[in-house]
């Protein structure tokens, strides 16, 4: 066999294989602020040594129950899992579409066998035809030449990368709900034990009441007013345990394990868990170019790219080769001796000359383009929402507490003196009813920023990319 049209054609394929009609692909510039917001809400934003995403969350989660309970869940979770198993499958894909840039080299037997009719043999006798053969070769390897097949190939690497960073941002919001659930759990644990607090304090005040009611000291309308203080007090602490154990059962959803949690994984209260470190997202908003979900509407956007070279390469002709090397015999004893050697080499083009269903796909492919595009700006866009909406939060909240804390205290004193002027009789008991209901206002509303700011902080984390190290 000659081997030489072979080999030229390989080497052709090969040299010309590395070239596709994928435009040029360029980064879009940003569609946000090249800073962050700025103004009485924002504070001052400072630089720190690193991202947030260079930060692994251990580090910025100190709490040591709290890191028990992510890496648990970064174990068990089923959705991350899933993430992960979506991952091998477009590694996968990526692995068959690479594999079509080279020839596949295979062997096939096969058996003929067939009576022919005297009126059409050369001999002009019946006959029965029989022919054993067993080949070994390339079997319609189309050769690269425009590009095809290697934009495909590209496009299925930028899927499997995408869908690796998809992975990435299924475990930034994993490390980030599973410390959301626990701050909240603190806090409602929390608000149990003011609501029991207050019950029992409630409580007191009632049966003071009620034996200066049965001394007619007091009126029937006081009795009533601090009756309604307890009923209050026992329907929170109600409500605050149904919605603790609603809090471990997310827990124990996100952590994906077969058994409850050990209650020494719990917190009691927001004072026992260590607050996650401060963290702030440096000058420029460049750093939300490398989020995960930004990174991975990039690789869509590149896996568009690549679809548009391949779209084009259709419009040229496909070159096909088939070569083969084998034995042929009419007896199956005889099919490997010598003078049986057979050989073939059958290169075929395929020109389009007409076929409207080209131009439609490709159009398709520069229309995907403009979607993975509008999509990869509007993630740059919602991540600079999110950043910003966050820094805000951080840059108010500690006035807020401030204020907050002022409020308690002052409606507090403010408590003590209406007791003490009401069991001098020199107001009536609405004074320490007002009272009482503010304070434990007050006291919640505490509660519940302490918890807003700690979240805000896991938020801010989160959105800067933090999380996936």
């Amino acid at each position: 066999m000659n081997r030489k049209p072979f080999f030229l054609l390989c080497a052709i394929g090969l040299v010309l294989g590395g070239c596709t009609l994928a435009p040029k692909y360029s980064r879009p510039d940003a569609p946000v602020p090249a800073g962050w917001p700025t103004g009485a809400a924002y504070g001052e934003a400072g630089n720190v040594s690193g991202t947030a995403a260079e930060i692994p969350w251990r580090e910025f989660f100190p709490d040591e129950r709290l890191q028990r309970l992510i890496d648990d869940a970064l174990k068990n979770n089923r959705d991350l899992r899933l993430a992960a198993l979506n991952v091998e499958r477009a590694r996968a894909l990526y692995g068959i579409r690479r594999a079509e840039l080279w020839p596949s080299v295979d062997a096939a037997g096969s058996w003929f066998k067939e009576r022919v009719p005297a009126e059409f043999s050369t001999t002009r006798q019946r006959m029965t035809v029989e022919q054993y053969s067993v080949d070994f070769g390339i079997f319609s390897w189309e050769i690269d030449f425009f590009g095809r097949i290697r934009s495909l190939k590209d496009s299925a690497l930028e899927e499997y990368l995408a869908t690796a960073e998809a992975q990435r941002s299924a475990q930034i919001l994993l490390v980030s709900a599973v410390a959301n659930a626990y701050l909240t759990l603190a806090a409602d644990r929390e608000r149990i034990k003011l609501a029991e607090i207050t019950l029992k304090a409630q409580q007191s005040a009632y049966n003071l009441i009620k034996r200066r009611f049965e001394h007619g000291i007091a009126s029937e309308l006081d009795l009533n007013q601090a009756q309604t203080q307890v009923d209050i007090a026992r329907g929170d602490i109600a409500r605050f345990t149904q919605l603790a154990a609603q809090d471990e059962n997310a827990l124990n959803l996100l952590m994906g394990s077969s058994s409850p949690m050990p209650n020494d994984f719990l917190p009691a209260e927001l004072d026992s868990v260590d607050p996650p470190r401060e963290l702030s997202p440096g000058l420029s908003s460049e750093v939300l170019l490398y989020r995960p979900d930004i990174v991975s509407a990039e690789h869509r956007l590149k896996a568009a790219n690549a679809n548009i070279g391949a779209a084009r390469a259709a419009f040229f002709p496909r070159i096909s080769l088939t070569s083969t090397l084998g034995t042929a015999s009419t007896e199956l004893s005889g099919l490997f001796h010598s003078g049986t050697r057979t050989w073939s080499f059958v290169p075929q083009i395929l020109m389009p000359i007409f076929d409207a269903r080209l131009w439609s796909a490709y159009d398709v492919t520069k229309v995907e383009k403009e979607i993975g595009l509008t999509q990869y700006e509007r993630a740059i866009q919602t991540a600079f929402r999110e950043v910003a909406d966050a820094l805000a939060v951080h840059g108010t909240v500690d006035h807020q507490l401030s204020a907050q804390q002022s409020l308690v205290d002052a409606v507090a004193r403010t408590y003590r003196l209406s007791t003490l002027r009401y069991e001098r009789g020199i107001d009536s008991y609405l004074g320490v009813l007002d009272a009482q209901r503010s304070l434990y206002a007050a006291q919640q509303g505490l509660i519940s920023l302490r918890l807003g700011k700690l979240a805000n902080l896991v938020r801010l984390y989160a959105v800067l990319g933090g999380g996936s190290v």
